[in-house]
């Protein structure tokens, strides 16, 4: 397993490169490396990344089907769960029997807001 995490900055200009999809509209990527990641549950919120919206994108790398690659936020920079939720988004998607290697990439671009969740965690959350 690799440790690579890396973070997007929002000087860099790679962050407009990166598709972004909110839970809304649906998270881009295959569907067993979202339920993966719909695994990793917030501490604080105790609902799952994908349904809080923190997930903005779940694909293959083109030089091997076996290494993903997500982008991904926070609900703020400052997020005392972050490592953790980082650390997890990771260990879920390398347990699948068909990957090798996830690498996480984090952004704060577009920075995440509630409209960003799931209705049903709006509702669990009792925002409406």
């Amino acid at each position: 397993m690799s440790n690579e995490i890396n973070q997007v900055s929002g000087e860099s200009g790679e962050e407009d490169q990166l598709p972004v999809f909110s839970a809304l509209k649906g998270v881009g990527g295959e569907e067993a490396l979202v339920d993966a990641l719909k695994q990793v549950i917030d501490p604080e919120l105790n609902i799952n990344i994908v349904d809080l919206g923190l997930v903005y994108e779940v694909r293959r790398t083109e030089e091997s089907s076996a290494k993903v690659t997500v982008s991904m936020t926070l609900t703020s920079p400052a997020c005392p769960a972050g490592p953790q939720i980082i650390q997890q988004a990771k260990m879920a998607l390398e347990r699948l029997d068909d990957v090798d290697e996830a690498s996480i990439q984090l952004t704060m671009t577009p920075p995440w807001s509630p409209e960003l969740m799931t209705e049903d965690a709006r509702d669990e959350l009792g925002i409406f």
